[in-house]
């Protein structure tokens, strides 16, 4: 990958430079699916976070489970989760952007002091298209956007996913940046450009 192409991917629309990872283990949740998509699910969740060098948990002692994943088929069944307006806020406007965007899947992120991921909630409308897709690449898919803080125009154009001997995989490239996001020496999180110049340099340390 080239430093532009690194940046890119953690320059937003309003042409902010926002990079974070997680700061505490990942301790996932999911509901709205039955148990065998589950254990799909959290493989999914804990390949990456092998792949990241980062630790999947049980229990994060602040939050209690702070990835929580929804599957659902109608973004108005959030209103009626109860504490959900306290987990997201200005829910009820969120939901009314949504539904008329006709949208099937958000994520929202909450961050610590020191700008690191401490939780992401992740909503997946069950839509046609969605519903189409084989629950494991939905999962890695999912869990790859949540593993770090990526633009908001991130794989709109190119899959971070690729199909390599009939398994659906990683692309190396999105693969070897997750792992070199993780690197101890780098920060948790930057919104300085110049951070993809050192995600350039922990990748070819690595590989």
């Amino acid at each position: 990958m080239t430093p532009e192409e690194i940046e890119t991917l953690f320059t937003r629309s309003d042409d902010s430079f926002a990079f974070a990872r997680w700061g505490r283990p990942i301790c996932p949740v999911v509901f709205g699916v039955d148990d065998a998509t589950l254990g799909v699910v959290r493989g999914a969740i804990q390949a990456v976070c092998e792949l990241a060098g980062h630790e999947m948990g049980e229990m994060d002692a602040e939050l209690g489970s702070n990835l929580m994943m929804f599957f659902f088929l109608d973004w108005a069944e959030l209103l009626e989760v109860p504490g959900m307006d306290r987990l997201v806020p200005d829910l009820v406007p969120l939901v009314d952007r949504l539904q008329a965007a006709d949208a099937n899947q958000y994520r929202f992120f909450r961050f610590d002091e020191r700008g690191a991921i401490k939780a992401c909630f992740v909503f997946l409308r069950m839509d046609k298209h969605l519903s189409d897709v084989p629950a494991q690449t939905l999962a890695l898919s999912q869990i790859t956007q949540s593993i770090l803080l990526w633009s908001d125009l991130a794989f709109q154009d190119r899959s971070p996913l690729m199909v390599a001997n009939d398994t659906t995989i990683l692309r190396p490239d999105i693969a070897a940046l997750i792992r070199a996001a993780y690197d101890p020496v780098l920060p948790h999180a930057a919104q300085d450009a110049s951070h993809a110049l050192r995600l350039l340099a922990r990748i070819e340390v690595t590989q």
